[in-house]
């Protein structure tokens, strides 16, 4: 679930990537072309720290994205966010070795964040410190705690990201409070989206998605009332789509039971049909369709040419 949680996180972040930007960097719209769009750079990531995992990182909510300036020319630079939920002793120091493997490979401007999202609300040290015989260096880099902020702050700001984080402390609390409130309280997110005017029709889907299942709740009643207050929240003609298609991408029946499955005797079929509804949806990479059903990317591959 550790892990389903933290890929569902990575994703929000790629979906809402520009409202990211206007939440960790004051002067956002006037660094970044936010227009010109950005490039995620997964496979690039992979390929510079192989060893990834090995070190205690996890290559599945590392992100590196290629972003355009404001001045019009074609110079780029890199953002580089880690998602980390553990107190590691040597995260410091991790984070220094990315900086300077990814400033060798693409020699180019590079910043730095780390998003805790751990159940220790004080931030470790954001700094790297090296010193022996006369050389000296030290890195810092940006830092966030998804508690930093309350729930009364969150909601109050002109920012759909802060929904995002407002969900991850939700999640990091659900085993405090009893379902029929976290209910209530992934209820209050919903609408606090939709009234925001901020998002499509389609982002709305998407967000909704990512609700639903990133606070997930097991009484099928309360996900019963979360499909007919999202109607309500946003007229019965734009409810049917986003509502069908979260009944699609969730699988209340089957997807949830499919995750973290493998292919144990009587199960492929299962295996297939939850890859499938990935593919279909279009919202997931192979890496990711791969380590939320438990299967190889192989298998996810095979899947796909079978749909062609």
């Amino acid at each position: 679930m550790r892990r389903k949680n933290d890929i569902l996180l990575k994703s929000a972040f790629e979906e809402a990537f520009s409202d990211l930007l206007r939440f960790f960097f004051k002067d956002a719209d006037s660094l970044f072309d936010i227009e010109r769009g950005f490039e995620f750079m997964d496979k690039e990531l992979l390929e510079l720290f192989p060893d990834l995992e090995k070190q205690g990182g996890s290559r599945f909510v590392d992100m590196l994205i290629k972003i355009y300036g404001t001045d019009g020319s074609e110079e780029w630079m890199l953002i580089h966010i880690e998602i980390q939920a553990q107190n590691d002793q040597q995260f410091s120091k991790r984070m220094f070795q990315y900086f300077y493997r990814i400033f060798d490979r693409y020699d180019v401007p590079v910043t730095a964040l780390a998003v805790f999202t751990g159940a220790v609300k004080s931030l470790p040290i954001n700094t790297f410190h090296y010193k022996f015989l006369g050389t000296e260096i030290e890195y810092k880099y940006n830092n966030y705690h998804i508690m930093e902020h309350s729930e009364e702050q969150l909601l109050a700001m002109d920012n759909p990201f802060a929904l995002i984080v407002l969900a991850a402390q939700k999640v990091l609390l659900s085993d405090k409070i009893p379902e029929s409130e976290l209910a209530a309280q992934r209820l209050t997110i919903a609408r606090a989206l939709v009234q925001s005017g901020k998002y499509s029709i389609e982002k709305i889907r998407r967000f909704l998605y990512f609700l639903k299942t990133f606070i997930h709740i097991e009484n099928p009643e309360f996900n019963i009332n979360f499909d007919n207050e999202v109607s309500k929240l946003t007229g019965n003609e734009k409810a049917m789509g986003i509502i069908e298609t979260i009944k699609m991408l969730t699988r209340e029946e089957g997807f949830e039971q499919g995750l973290g499955q493998g292919l144990e005797k009587g199960e492929e079929k299962k295996s297939i049909e939850v890859v499938t509804r990935m593919l279909e949806s279009g919202k997931f990479s192979f890496l990711e369709i791969s380590n939320l059903a438990n299967v190889s990317e192989g298998f996810v591959r095979n899947v796909q040419n079978k749909l062609k």
